[in-house]
C-alpha cells in the first residue's frame, strides 16, 4: 500500500509542470495558443514567466525523481522510506512551486528546491546502499 503512495506521488510531480503552465496561461493577457512562445516573449506580468519558470523547473525535477523512486523501489528499500520521501518531494515541490510563481523569498524557494533535491539523492543514495549492501549478503 505505501508502495502505492510513492506511485500516486509520481503522478502528481509529473502533473506539475501542467499546474503552472495553467497559473502562466491564466496570469497573462488573451492566451494565443498558435504562438505560445510568441505569447510569452510579449507578457509583462512577472506572475507569467515566473510561472513559466516554475513549470520549466518542475519537469527538469521529474525524470530524476521517477528515477530515484523505481530505483529505491527495484532495490528493496522499505516501502515506508520511498514513501516518506516521494511525499516529502512532491510536498517541497508545490512548496517550490507556489513561492517561485507568487515572487516570495528567493531563499525561501532556494530551500524548498534544495529539500526536494535531497529527497531525490536519499531515494537514490538508499538504492545504491542497498544493492551493495545486498551484493555482500547484507539486508
Amino acid at each position: 500500500m505505501t508502495m502505492a503512495l510513492a506511485y500516486w506521488c509520481v503522478l502528481v510531480a509529473a502533473m506539475l509542470p501542467y499546474v503552472w503552465t495553467t497559473v502562466a496561461k491564466a496570469s497573462g493577457e488573451r492566451y494565443d495558443n498558435r504562438d505560445p512562445r510568441g505569447w510569452l516573449a510579449r507578457q509583462t506580468n512577472p506572475r507569467v514567466h515566473r510561472a513559466n519558470s516554475a513549470q520549466l523547473n518542475a519537469f527538469e525535477a521529474f525524470a530524476p525523481f521517477a528515477a530515484g523512486v523505481l530505483m529505491a523501489q527495484f532495490a528493496g528499500v522499505p516501502e515506508t522510506h520511498v514513501a516518506g520521501l516521494a511525499v516529502a518531494f512532491v510536498v517541497f515541490r508545490l512548496l517550490h512551486g507556489v513561492v517561485y510563481t507568487l515572487g516570495m523569498k528567493h531563499s525561501l524557494r532556494s530551500l524548498c528546491w534544495f529539500s526536494a533535491l535531497a529527497c531525490v539523492v536519499a531515494l537514490m543514495v538508499l538504492a545504491a546502499l542497498r544493492v551493495v549492501g545486498g551484493a555482500h549478503g547484507a539486508v
